[in-house]
């Protein structure tokens, strides 16, 4: 059975002190029915949310139902849809998307509904804000993460330590693996510092993105170190936003007008896979994720013309082609610095800004990618338009399992 998304929203993202979670929540769901050409979501069947961390803000459940109950009560919002509330880390979005496909292939939904809501910015309290990352480690026997990094910096002979440059632990685990695939590859730090050069680039043409401004090569390679060879300017911001997609069946996309057809994307795959406490030689999750989406799909690597990858830092950027399949292990910093990952490359990559340019409110973040890929595979991205994009992969990661993340979701739309 074909699944379609025929609509997309997403806000802009950035520091919202002033918006509250019911706010962006209406955002970005008026945005989608304006994207679809709807008065109101009345068709809509099923509805999944997601959220990370509401709970620091006084909403430990219910908490998509809360975010909906004015939109219910002003009739813009049907009563009575099941509204399933998912938690996934930074995967949060993509697990709501996922659920959304899932109804539609089984049959109980015709219309279903995806959104994701997040605010990571508590302004005046810094230390309870790094505590929204916390929940993506195991906090039932830390002992046993303390114990593998450890063995793990002496394998790599890089001491593991937390930093006290303001990042997080996930910060220094990126770190970690940046350094040794240096030491083993050949990767330079430079390497690093021109893919977060070419996706600050990205996000300048972004509208919607958190930094839309320019980040030369050598201003990325210089700037505040956050953890080795980890720059402030190859690291996600703290932000707010939401991000929706809108998925139906063939019998309702085939019932539609020629005008919403026209813009719909087909879902070819929507693949989960959890991760493991991994060596740091052996390939990530997403690797094994990837590989079960191109066989459902029916789809190689090279087919793909452009994606989204998780890059909370810059070095996702060097390391997720390689475990996608666009170039071997350990090309990822020469796949960057030959411009293949560029707009106009051969396969760009993170043509919104990614996640250190267009932020990163962890709940919205996966859906915000299929938000991308959806503009782009239109032909409605403006100035960062990948010409002829036709099948584009959204990478999306959430929680730490040692140097793997806890569940990693990778989704292929290809233009309908």
């Amino acid at each position: 059975m074909n699944v379609y998304v025929i609509a997309t929203a997403c806000t802009p993202f950035g520091k919202q002190p002033n918006k509250s979670f019911k706010q962006l929540t209406r955002e970005v769901y008026t945005g989608l029915l304006a994207d679809a050409g709807l008065d109101d979501g009345d068709r809509i069947d099923s509805s999944w949310f997601g959220n990370v961390k509401m709970e620091m803000f006084r909403q430990p459940n219910i908490r998509g139902q809360v975010c909906f109950s004015e939109l219910v009560a002003e009739g813009l919002f049907p009563e009575y849809v099941p509204m399933i509330n998912v938690e996934g880390a930074c995967a949060t979005g993509s697990l709501a998307f996922h659920g959304a496909w899932k109804d539609i292939l089984a049959g109980s939904a015709d219309l279903s509904l995806a959104v994701g809501v997040e605010k990571t910015y508590i302004q005046g309290d810094p230390k309870r804000q790094y505590e929204l990352f916390t929940g993506g480690l195991d906090q039932m026997d830390p002992e046993v993460w303390h114990e593998y990094f450890r063995k793990a910096g002496e394998k790599i002979n890089r001491p593991f330590s937390l930093n006290a440059a303001g990042g997080t632990l996930n910060m220094d685990t990126y770190a970690m693996q940046a350094a040794h695939h240096m030491a083993k590859y050949g990767t330079t730090q430079r390497q690093f510092a021109i893919a977060a050069s070419k996706t600050h680039h990205n996000g300048s043409l972004n509208p919607l993105a958190q930094y839309q401004f320019e980040v030369s090569v050598d201003k990325a390679l210089n700037d505040r170190e956050i953890s080795y060879p980890l720059t402030r300017s190859m690291c996600a911001p703290i932000g707010d936003g939401a991000a929706a997609a809108l998925l139906c069946s063939q019998r309702l996309y085939d019932s539609l007008p020629a005008t919403v057809r026209e813009r719909a994307v087909k879902v070819r795959a929507s693949s989960l896979a959890n991760g493991k406490y991994r060596d740091i030689d052996e390939p990530c999750v997403s690797h094994v994720a990837a590989r079960h989406a191109y066989g459902f799909a029916g789809l190689q690597p090279g087919d793909i013309d452009l994606a989204e990858v998780h890059d909370a830092t810059t070095f996702g950027e060097i390391y997720q082609p390689e475990m996608l399949g666009f170039c071997d292990f350990g090309g990822g910093g020469l796949f960057a610095e030959s411009g293949a990952s560029a707009i106009g490359g051969r396969t760009p990559i993170n043509t919104s800004g990614g996640l250190i340019s267009k932020g990163h409110p962890v709940g919205a973040t996966g859906l915000s990618m299929v938000h991308e890929i959806t503009v782009q595979l239109r032909g409605e991205a403006g100035p960062r338009q990948v010409k002829d994009a036709d099948i584009g992969l959204a990478e999306n990661a959430g929680g730490t399992m040692g140097f793997d993340d806890a569940i990693c979701a990778i989704t292929i739309l290809q233009r309908a």
